[in-house]
C-alpha cells in the first residue's frame, strides 16, 4: 500500500446483529452498524498479545504497526480505552485509529480491562444502582489510585511499548469511550503529566468526581491537552440517574480551570460536528458535541482528534504542553450569527455582540372556527433589523417614525419591511415573509430564519429556541445551543460550588486537593 495512503476495507454487513460485539468480527470481514457508530473490518496488521505488566497478574492488550513504522525515527503512540462490555480489539474495530495510524505513522496499543471487560474508575460505588442494572458486572475501584491495577497496567504499557518501539516520549496521547472515557479521564486526572493529550466520547463523569464541595478541582498531574465528545443522544448509563447537562457542562468548565482556558471560544459548526476550541494558558480544550449521535463514538472520531488537536501537541522535557499546529485550524466559522430567547446579545464573527432589543420566539397564528381557536402554523426567532442590516453589511433606514425601514444591500437590492406586515417589498416585488414584522422597543424584528435563508441563501439550524445562521451546511446540536446560550447570558463559565450536584457530595468522597 502506498506510504501514508488510507484505504478503507469492504465489510460484509450484519444488521440484524444485536449483540454488543460479535465474537465473529474478530475472524471475519463482519461489520456492524449502529446509529452511525459503525464498526470496521478487522485490521489484518492487528497483533494480541498476553503477560504479565504489574502486580504479577496476566493482562491482554492489541498493537497496530501500521506498514510504513520501520523504527528509524521516534513516532507517537496513542493507547485506546474500550467501552464497558467491550474489549481491545472491539476498540480497534469500533475506531478509526487504525486509519489514522496508517495515514500519520503512530503506534496504537489497545489493552483489555483486567476483570470482566469493565474498567475500575472513580464515581462507580457512590451512585451505581445495581437494581437497576443487574446485567452489569460492575468492577469497583480500591480507594488509592496506587492499588488500581488497571491505571497501574496502563502505565506499565506505556513504558513496555517505549521499550518495544521507537516512541517518541513528548507524544503519547490515550482517548477512551464511554467506560473507557471514565478510565483515560481518570488516568489523565493522576497520571496525565506522561501524556500530550487525552481525548474521550460518550458520557462525562460525575462532578463529585472532579469536584470538591468548594467548588476546587481534584487533580494530581495538571494541565493536559483535552478533547471531550459529547453526543446529542448520549443519555445516561443503566444505573445512572443525574442531570445530563448540567453534568457535561461541570465536565468541560473542570479542563477549563485546570488549563486556564478564556471564557469564550471559538465556535465552529459543519454538518453534525459542533466544536467549540478553547484556547488556554497551559492547554487547549476542545468541546464536540455532535448532533443526533447516540451514546458512544462516532466512526470518524479518531481523524479528527488527530487533525484538530493531537497532530501538533508535545509535552516537551519541561513539563509544559505545546499545542502547535493542528492540521486543521483549531478557528471558528468566518461568518456566523448565533442568537437566543429572550437575550440581547447575540454571537456574531466569534465575540458577543449587543443588540438594541431582545430577540423574540413568535408563533404565527391560524384563527379558524367561529369560536376564535388558534393553530401555531410556525415558530421563530425574530431578530431586529437594525442588527441584521449590521450583520450582512446593509443601509439601514427608519421610515414613518420607526414603524417602517428600508434596507440597502451591497448588492443593489433594496428591502422594505412595515409594522404588522408579513410582507417584504423586494425593490418593487412583495413577497410573504414566515410570520409578520413585529415592533419591540422601537426595533423592527423579523424572522432571522426567513430573512438569512431567504434573501442571502444562509443555512439555518435552530435548537431549544436557539439559531445558528452560517454560509455552510450545519446541524446544531442542543449540548452546543445550551453552551450558547450560557455565552450569551454572560455566564458561560459558572463557578462549580454554585450547582447543588458539587456542594451536596456523597459522604464517603473525599477531598482531593
Amino acid at each position: 500500500m502506498e506510504e501514508g495512503k488510507v484505504r478503507i476495507i469492504p465489510g460484509v454487513p450484519d444488521d440484524d446483529n444485536r449483540e454488543y460485539l460479535p465474537e465473529k468480527c474478530k475472524t471475519t470481514d463482519i461489520v456492524v452498524n449502529e446509529n452511525g457508530n459503525n464498526s470496521i473490518v478487522m485490521p489484518k496488521r492487528l497483533q494480541e498479545f498476553h503477560g504479565v505488566i504489574c502486580d504479577g497478574l496476566e493482562d491482554e492488550w492489541y498493537v497496530y504497526v501500521p506498514e510504513s513504522y520501520d523504527g528509524s525515527k521516534a513516532v507517537p503512540l496513542v493507547i485506546g480505552c474500550h467501552g464497558g462490555l467491550m474489549t481491545g480489539w472491539g476498540h480497534a474495530i469500533y475506531t478509526s485509529w487504525c486509519l489514522v495510524a496508517d495515514r500519520e505513522d503512530f503506534i496504537c496499543c489497545f489493552p483489555n480491562a483486567h476483570s470482566d471487560r469493565m474498567w475500575p474508575v472513580e464515581g462507580i460505588a457512590e451512585t451505581f444502582d445495581s437494581k437497576e442494572a443487574p446485567e452489569l458486572p460492575v468492577v469497583l475501584p480500591p480507594k488509592d489510585i496506587k492499588d488500581n491495577h488497571d491505571n497501574n497496567m496502563l502505565l506499565g504499557l506505556i513504558k513496555k511499548m517505549q521499550e518495544d518501539y521507537n516512541i517518541d516520549k513528548g507524544r503519547i496521547f490515550m482517548q477512551g469511550m464511554s467506560m473507557g472515557n471514565l478510565m483515560a479521564g481518570q488516568f489523565a486526572r493522576y497520571c496525565g503529566d506522561i501524556l500530550a493529550g487525552c481525548a474521550g466520547s460518550g458520557g462525562p463523569v460525575e462532578p463529585f468526581v472532579i469536584f470538591n464541595r468548594d467548588g476546587s478541582v481534584k487533580n494530581k498531574a495538571g494541565a493536559l491537552t483535552i478533547w471531550q465528545s459529547r453526543p446529542e443522544k448520549n443519555g445516561l448509563p443503566p444505573g445512572k440517574n443525574y442531570d445530563e447537562f448540567t453534568v457535561t457542562k461541570l465536565n468541560r468548565i473542570y479542563w477549563m480551570k485546570i488549563n486556564e482556558c478564556e471564557e469564550l471560544p471559538e465556535i465552529s459548526i459543519h454538518g453534525e460536528d459542533n466544536f467549540a476550541f478553547f484556547k488556554g494558558k497551559k492547554a487547549d480544550l476542545v468541546y464536540l458535541d455532535i448532533k443526533n449521535r447516540d451514546h458512544g463514538q462516532t466512526l470518524d472520531e479518531a481523524f479528527l482528534y488527530w487533525d484538530y488537536l493531537f497532530a501538533g501537541a508535545r509535552r516537551l522535557e519541561d513539563g509544559t504542553i505545546e499545542s502547535g499546529e493542528s492540521r486543521i485550524p483549531r478557528k471558528g466559522d468566518d461568518f456566523a450569527i448565533a442568537a437566543a430567547e429572550g437575550m440581547d446579545k447575540v454571537w456574531f464573527k466569534n465575540s458577543v455582540v449587543s443588540m438594541k432589543t431582545k430577540a423574540v420566539w413568535w408563533k404565527k397564528l391560524k384563527y379558524h372556527g367561529l369560536n376564535g381557536g388558534t393553530i401555531a402554523r410556525g415558530e421563530y426567532l425574530c431578530l431586529p433589523l437594525s442588527f441584521l442590516a449590521e450583520a450582512f453589511g446593509a443601509k439601514y433606514t427608519t421610515m414613518d417614525d420607526g414603524h417602517s425601514c428600508e434596507l440597502s444591500l451591497k448588492d443593489g437590492r433594496t428591502l422594505q419591511f412595515a409594522r404588522g406586515s408579513i410582507l417584504c417589498l423586494i425593490d418593487n416585488d412583495a413577497r410573504q415573509m414566515y410570520c409578520e414584522c413585529l415592533e419591540r422597543d422601537g426595533e423592527l424584528l423579523v424572522s432571522a430564519e426567513w430573512f438569512a435563508g431567504y434573501i442571502f441563501n444562509m443555512h439555518v439550524s435552530m435548537v431549544d429556541h436557539v439559531v445558528y445562521i452560517t454560509d455552510h451546511f450545519i446541524d446544531l446540536s442542543a449540548l452546543m445551543a445550551d453552551l450558547i446560550r450560557d455565552i450569551l447570558s454572560g455566564n458561560p463559565n459558572p463557578d462549580p460550588a454554585s450547582f447543588e450536584c458539587v456542594r451536596n457530595q456523597p459522604d464517603s468522597v473525599k477531598d482531593r486537593r
